[in-house]
């Protein structure tokens, strides 16, 4: 392609910076009727508290956590000696030996686990009481056992018996039905079908034992001789043992009926059903803590609003303005206007909701507090104050939450653990929160301390005030970016009810809120810490969580999640939002010089596929996956990144560089010659998490180089280790290369099986393409064809994370139409009319694998982002992807590498203009279509530029 290439002076033009105002559009999104379940909620948070506003009416649910509630405790993870077995463990793999390499590994290179020296005595005690009915009288086998006394509970329970009211609840569990035999089926031997069972199964029919199995994947079909039955009911009594993560009857996926009694030979369509709901009774919540790999982010607790006299409510309206932070609720009673409003403030470390009635003396409700947690208390502390204290089971964390409400007139009282407000004008309610975490090595806090310092110093602070303060606070982040993609009709609209509609019609402007609700999240997910409170990054739902057993433990998962959580804070001018992933980085660091050493005997670090609080490096769950060796070169990226495009010298010197320089070392030392082609490669290692462990997986090495090069462009930059450059030099040509196999693909290992027909929903071996910059249009045009090639293959569909991912691809490929069927994809409602879906979006946004997932949320917007603008080579390109659905529109704000912000003018599918910011002085080549402009910078200065990439 030819290219047209002016030469530019940069005193050409000097223009005053100034800030540009945010596009006029609704970024709100709003329902017309409250939450009726989680996903419908509205998040709020600070970095620190979150909370999911579901906006009821007579009933109001603040769902709340504080980002450092979390399982576990303080401890090692990683499995001294595990280095002795890592030669046997290659050998194996370059014999082509995969299933003995896994076993071993399984026995001896995964990370240690919590309490896994005493446990099996424990359990072994434990599980002999609860089998012996220690403690019980009678036995609930017995056909005469009176269970008149027992719950009830809907069966299967897909989610586990922790949706049935019984969160964290694990144990020994004794569940009793009956089943009715016909007359004609007496002398037949019988099938019974109760699906899979969470996790172990003592089941009996008519006071015998008729089966027992263990495992989630094991169907219970347990033959039953005829002389065990009877005409008529027959009395089923199951034991349920279940130690860890959901438990119950877990159903089936199958079209055939399950919970049904059928005889041999026959199908269970012919069965008879077991009588639902089953009667259940608690035998033993208590069960030994069980061995863990890493631990599991927690929910804090529930606020209860409890409002008298408010069931004929119109006029509802319940919202989250993004531009403010702002949560709300609005209603009529009686021509009665009530308003609510819900923020957390990050100055203020509180959560606050403010009441408001249109007529005096209008606001009358009580106010509560609970938790899930086992053992949780609710105490008074004065007539305007009560207290939740929490424990987590079998772990190191402790937190308190205070509530207090402030009136103007009106009367307070407690009742009980209850507050009462009776006839008041105003309301607010202030909730804060702390835990005894100060670091992943020290627990010595004081949660009571760190709950009630926000509140003395919000004794005389008027609410308008915290208001005011959040408002300005959260909007020095907010405001930096604007984006206008056009407008329809259906912007007038409640969010999901677009959400419904954007398949079908277009809606621009649900495109640009979605990039800025990404941001929002961001914001109040990940913040800088503040007067000495600890800051986190976003784990897996980002600080928003209800349950004691969350989906992957709620964790950071770093061979993908984690580093996608961060994927829009750089383009999409948030770089102090990425501060506490680095301060993650900086702790992972010191754990992952430990596993290093005891798996690999290396020097340097390493990052295994997870990590959580306490910054666990060692590999965990199962060998075919666990054991992954890029974490720490991915998490580097981020750290070269940020200076990419801040170009801050100070940082690269004394933080980025001495972390990704001991990334790289541990791969100078762990990187072998393969005995086949000579290269060196990675083993033992995965492509995540798909084909078990391999010797030389293309993401690997396509990593390696990465942080390879890097480190060598930095220790340039920062004239340093001229030795150690050379050898990562040296070494960096010897890596394994990219290949393109015999269906035209890239492959994802070393050998050529890829399977044109494979549609997993890891896409590893594209890391080159996106967020890498191993495989370009510009230097390696080939291989990046062999990519769109594999890409093709996968096909469209995938979890939501993966959705957005592909986006991101399609985009990095230059083809917006496509990136924009990807995108339609990844807004497709998760809860449909006919309901669940696959991978798409919640009512909320909030992004569905499903379950919740806030990558793909972050993904999302950061793959849109690349529609507009990308930076990752030596140019910045200008609309690299611009989909036709998208014709017009602007974005003031965006960054790209080198230090640039720009502003993006489009019309009719062509730029029509663009302002580029220097930040650091530094040289900028733009390129849109053929043309390619290069300037020469000053620090401070804005060039403004036509479509044809002239100066105006």
């Amino acid at each position: 392609m030819k290219r047209t290439r002016l030469l530019l002076p940069a005193l050409f033009l000097s223009l005053t910076i100034q800030a540009q105002p945010p596009a006029k559009q609704p970024l709100t999104l709003w329902y017309k009727k409250p939450a009726t379940q989680w996903v419908e909620a509205l998040p709020i948070g600070n970095g620190r508290l979150g909370g999911m506003v579901f906006g009821g009416i007579t009933t109001d649910h603040i769902q709340f956590n504080e980002a450092t509630l979390w399982t576990g405790e303080p401890r090692d993870y990683q499995r001294e000696g595990a280095a002795q077995y890592l030669p046997q463990i290659r050998q194996l793999l370059a014999d082509g030996k995969q299933a003995e390499a896994e076993k071993l590994a399984q026995e001896h290179f995964m990370g240690r686990q919590s309490n896994e020296a005493d446990y099996p005595q424990k359990k072994a005690a434990w599980f002999n009481r609860v089998r012996a009915l220690a403690d019980t009288k009678g036995s609930p086998a017995a056909v005469a056992f009176d269970d008149r006394s027992w719950k009830t509970m809907d069966v299967p329970t897909p989610d586990g018996w922790e949706k049935m009211g019984n969160e964290g609840l694990d144990g020994a569990v004794w569940f009793r039905t009956t089943v009715t035999i016909p007359e004609a089926w007496i002398g037949k031997d019988m099938l019974l079908d109760m699906g899979r069972i969470r996790d172990q199964d003592f089941t009996y029919l008519n006071g015998e034992l008729i089966g027992s199995d263990e495992g989630i994947a094991k169907n219970r079909r347990y033959t039953i001789p005829a002389t065990k039955l009877h005409a008529g009911k027959n009395q089923l009594a199951i034991q349920v043992i279940n130690l860890y993560d959901k438990g119950g009857f877990i159903g089936i996926k199958t079209s055939q009926p399950t919970f049904v009694v059928y005889p041999v030979g026959q199908q269970p369509t012919d069965g008879v059903p077991l009588s639902r709901p089953f009667r259940y009774w608690i035998q033993d919540n208590n069960p030994p803590a069980s061995p863990r790999y890493q631990a599991d982010y927690q929910p804090f607790g529930d606020l209860w609003l409890t409002v008298k006299r408010q069931e004929q409510a119109t006029n509802y309206r319940r919202e989250l303005d993004l531009t403010t932070a702002l949560s709300r609720v609005t209603y009529q009673v009686n021509g009665v206007r009530f308003t609510r409003e819900y923020l957390t403030s990050a100055p203020d470390q509180v959560m606050a909701i403010h009441l408001t009635a249109s007529k005096s003396g209008q606001l009358s409700f009580d106010a509560t507090l609970n938790s899930p947690h086992q053992g949780a208390s609710v105490r008074k502390i004065d007539n305007q104050t009560i207290a939740l204290s929490v424990q987590v089971k079998n772990g190191a964390l402790r937190g308190e939450s205070l509530l207090r409400i402030q009136t103007q007139k009106g009367q307070i009282s407690v009742s009980g653990t209850k507050l009462v407000v009776s006839g008041a004008d105003e309301a607010t309610l202030y909730l804060t929160a702390g835990t005894n975490f100060k670091n992943f090595k020290d627990v010595s806090g004081d949660p009571a301390l760190l709950s009630q310092q926000p509140l003395q110093t919000l004794r005389n602070k008027p609410f308008a005030a915290i208001r005011t303060t959040h408002v300005q606070e959260y909007q020095s982040y907010f405001n930096s970016l604007s984006l206008d993609l056009g407008h329809s009709p259906n912007e007038q609209l409640p969010t999901d009810e677009r959400l419904q509609r954007f398949d079908q019609s277009s809606d621009p402007a649900l495109i640009a809120l979605y990039v800025q609700y990404g941001r929002y999240l961001l914001i109040s997910s990940s913040r800088p810490g503040r007067n000495g409170v600890p800051a986190g990054p976003a784990n897996l739902q980002g600080i928003w969580n209800d349950l004691l057993t969350p989906p992957w433990g709620s964790k950071y998962t770093t061979n993908i999640n984690l580093e996608m959580n961060y994927w829009p804070a750089e383009m999409l001018n948030l770089s102090a939002c990425h501060e506490p992933m680095f301060n993650a980085i900086d702790e992972l660091a010191k754990e992952g010089r430990k596993t290093a050493r005891a798996h690999y005997n290396a020097r340097g670090w390493v990052l295994h596929h997870n990590t959580d609080l306490w910054r666990g490096t060692a590999p965990i769950n199962a060998s075919n996956h666990g054991i992954w060796v890029s974490g720490g070169a991915w998490v580097s990226h981020h750290l070269w990144e940020h200076y990419r495009y801040t170009q801050d010298q100070a940082f690269l010197q004394n933080r980025a560089y001495p972390i990704m320089r001991e990334a790289a070392r541990f791969f100078v030392d762990f990187l072998v010659k393969d005995p086949k082609t000579g290269w060196l490669i990675s083993t033992p290692s995965n492509s995540p998490e798909h084909g078990g462990l391999v010797a030389g997986p293309t993401m690997d090495h396509q990593i390696i180089r990465d942080l390879f090069k890097n480190c060598i462009a930095a220790s340039e930059r920062l004239k340093t280790d001229a030795a150690f450059r050379d050898t990562l030099k040296t070494m960096y040509s010897q890596i394994a290369p990219n290949q393109i196999g015999k269906h035209g693909q890239l492959q994802e290992w070393l050998q050529d099986v890829d399977d044109p027909k494979d549609t997993h929903r890891h896409v590893s071996h594209l890391w080159g393409v996106h967020p890498g910059t191993d495989i370009t249009w510009d230097e390696t045009p080939d291989l990046m064809k062999a990519a769109r090639q594999s890409l093709l293959e996968r096909g469209d569909e995938g979890t939501g994370w993966s959705l957005a991912w592909k986006i991101n691809f399609w985009a990095r490929f230059r083809d917006g139409n496509h990136a924009y069927t990807m995108l339609k994809l990844l807004f497709r409602p998760a809860i449909s009319p006919e309901g669940m879906t696959g991978g798409g979006s919640y009512p909320n946004l909030f992004d569905a694998h499903p379950p919740f997932q806030i990558d793909g949320n972050f993904g999302g917007a950061s793959g849109i982002a690349e529609m507009i603008l990308q930076s990752q080579g030596e140019t910045i390109d200008l609309l690299p992807a611009l989909p036709a659905e998208l014709p017009t529109g602007n974005i003031n704000g965006i960054c790209a590498q080198g230090g640039f912000v720009l502003n993006i003018r489009w019309q009719a599918g062509h730029l029509s203009g663009v302002d580029i910011t220097s930040k650091a002085g530094q040289p900028c080549v733009l390129r849109y279509g053929d043309k390619q402009l290069s300037l020469t910078t000053e620090k401070g200065k804005t060039y403004r530029l036509n479509g044809d990439l002239k100066v105006l």
